[in-house]
C-alpha cells in the first residue's frame, strides 16, 4: 500500500477512535486492533502530528499514582472525519472503475 495513503488511513483511524470518547494511547491501540495492527512507536508520532494540526488536544489525568495522557478530538478533527467519508466515496468509485464493477462504463 502507498505509504501516504496508509498514513492518511492511520490518521483517520485514530481520529475515529476518539470520535465518541476521550482516550489514551494503550486504549486507542486496543480499539483499533480489530481493524489493523498499530504499535506504540507508530501511534505516538500520529498523535503528535494530529495535535500539531489542531485535530486533537491532550490533557493529563492521574491514574494509579501516575499521570496518564488523554486525547480528545477537536471540531477540526471531526471535520477531517467528515471529509474522509466524502473522499472515500470517490475512492470507491475509482476502484469500481478500475475493476470494471461499475456497470455505467
Amino acid at each position: 500500500m502507498d505509504i501516504q495513503l496508509k498514513r492518511g488511513l492511520l490518521d483517520v483511524c485514530v481520529l475515529s477512535a476518539l470520535k465518541f470518547d476521550d482516550s489514551y494511547g494503550y486504549k486507542i491501540i486496543k480499539d483499533i486492533k480489530p481493524y489493523l495492527t498499530i504499535s506504540e512507536s507508530t501511534l505516538y508520532p500520529i498523535l503528535r502530528r494530529l495535535e500539531s494540526a489542531g485535530m486533537i488536544t491532550e490533557y493529563s489525568v492521574e491514574h494509579n499514582g501516575r499521570l496518564r495522557k488523554y486525547y480528545r478530538i477537536t471540531q477540526k478533527g471531526k471535520e477531517r472525519l467528515d471529509a474522509f467519508s466524502q473522499e472515500w466515496e470517490e475512492i470507491t468509485a475509482i476502484q469500481r472503475f478500475v475493476t470494471r464493477e461499475d456497470k455505467n462504463q
